[in-house]
């Protein structure tokens, strides 16, 4: 409660509650979300609307084994109860996985260590191109000098690649001391190698970009786009008239 005060105090609208499933632990299985109205009986509306600030459900799966994966390709109802998915690859092969071939919405970048891998361009852009969206977490950087020295050395290494693209920055706060408003939080963007435009984005746009893919992902098993075709040469002979026909033609 504390937190969420603090949430809507400092300029958001939306916060999701995470619960994290490492499967190198033992005993660990995926249940149902705790619903918010639960947790939270009457939630603080957002400064200068009328509405109340929206609490979702977030499952984080963090991977180290291929294995690991084949529970977010079954349809597995308790992850569908979920409004976001992310996963936190361990290596390079399932960073590789999460990104071409998972049904997820984030791709979360560790921050705490140096990467045991380099980010390449083909499987970056393929989940640009799905329109999963690489998660940077600022709450790291502020605890200790040495993992904020990580923190802005893997950020600009993953900027190089996806050149600021489908960055989301969150927090992962359980205190409410670690939390910062927005506009501190795109300062911090700066930092990690990201423009103004992108840093703005990256705690605005692009998490309600997030917001969407998970509710489309959830309840779409398809997407219709139509596309103009383009007319040929002959075509635009034809519907010419003959009167214009003849004075081009002379």
């Amino acid at each position: 409660q504390n937190i969420l005060t603090v949430c809507f105090s400092v300029g958001y609208s939306a916060v999701a509650l995470n619960h994290v499933i490492d499967f190198k632990e033992k005993k660990q299985e995926i249940i149902k979300p705790v619903s918010p109205s639960e947790l939270f009986p009457s939630l603080p509306i957002v400064q200068g609307t009328s509405k109340r600030i929206k609490v979702l459900t977030r499952l984080t799966l963090v991977v180290s084994d291929p294995s690991h994966c084949n529970l977010l390709r079954s349809t597995s109802a308790n992850i569908r109860l979920y409004d976001i998915i992310a996963v936190f690859p361990k290596t390079e092969k399932l960073f590789h996985i999460a990104c071409t071939t998972l049904d997820v919405d984030l791709v979360c970048i560790n921050v705490t260590e140096k990467l045991p891998f380099y980010f390449r361009r083909p499987p970056v852009n393929m989940a640009i191109d799905r329109g999963i969206y690489f998660e940077l977490l600022y709450t790291p950087a502020i605890k200790d000098s040495t993992m904020r020295r990580y923190t802005i050395s893997n950020a600009i290494s993953l900027m190089q690649i996806c050149k600021g693209k489908n960055i989301v920055i969150s927090s992962a706060a359980e205190r409410p001391l670690e939390l910062r408003g927005p506009y501190d939080v795109a300062n911090l963007g700066l930092l990690f190698g990201l423009s103004e435009g992108e840093a703005k984005a990256a705690v605005s746009t692009n998490c309600r970009a997030t917001m969407l893919h998970g509710e489309t992902r959830k309840s779409a098993c398809g997407v219709v786009y139509t596309v103009k075709k383009p007319r040929k040469v002959e075509e635009e002979e034809t519907a010419v008239p003959a009167c214009k026909k003849a004075k081009t033609q002379a």
